[in-house]
């Protein structure tokens, strides 16, 4: 499954909505396209016309991801997703599995305790190994990868799958950031990024993609 970057967006829109507003689920275009804008909880943030979450919604809509409540009488259309844990979805996920996803969806590459932080409205996580639990089960799965440590930092950072292998590496550091490494950072980055390149290609391959 394969996303832009806007339906990557506004998928993680309606799994966020569904959870912290259901009285106001499914969404209306205005609502979803407010929702894709907002200036928190979202990275990076998008200034999205109605037209441009429209054409995304369409092809959400022939990839069978999002659905169309069509309104009669004078009522506005209302979408809702088909993404994860519907009848009709093969991707079933517990509780604290779709928060993580919902979360790398809006907010991209996030660490292990970023996302328990973000997750509060989402799902209960009672201790950090929780988090790491679920992480490594979607990883196991296909549906997320961890990225290269950076330096400087404590903790490595996880990336979904659901994207192009460009928008993936696009989340590793760019080569104005790589001058600052030394030269053995630079070549376990750059074989880092080889390494990825092909697990993305196999788990294309398997999924039929």
């Amino acid at each position: 499954m394969e996303l832009s970057e806007i339906e990557q967006r506004i998928v993680g829109c309606l799994l966020e909505k569904q959870s912290t507003t259901p009285e106001h689920y499914p969404l209306s275009l205005n609502a979803l396209t407010n929702a894709c804008n907002q200036k928190s909880n979202r990275e990076p943030v998008m200034s999205l016309s109605e037209s441009d979450v429209l054409d995304a919604l369409a092809q959400l809509q022939t990839k069978h991801i999002v659905l169309v409540d069509e309104g009669l009488s004078g009522r506005v259309n209302k979408y809702s997703h088909r993404f994860c844990n519907t009848e009709f979805s093969r991707l079933q996920f517990s509780e604290q599995q779709r928060a993580i996803v919902c979360l790398l969806l809006l907010r991209g590459p996030q660490t292990p305790g970023e996302l328990r932080t973000r997750s509060a409205r989402l799902a209960t996580f009672t201790q950090m190994s929780e988090v790491e639990q679920a992480l490594e089960e979607l990883q196991h799965q296909g549906f997320v990868q961890k990225l290269a440590r950076e330096p400087g930092k404590r903790e490595s950072r996880f990336i979904h799958l659901f994207q192009s292998i460009e928008q993936h590496l696009a989340a590793t550091p760019l080569k104005s950031d790589t001058q600052k490494l030394g030269n053995s950072e630079l070549d376990a980055l750059l074989s880092e990024i080889e390494q990825l390149k092909q697990e993305l290609a196999a788990i294309k391959q398997h999924l039929g993609l």
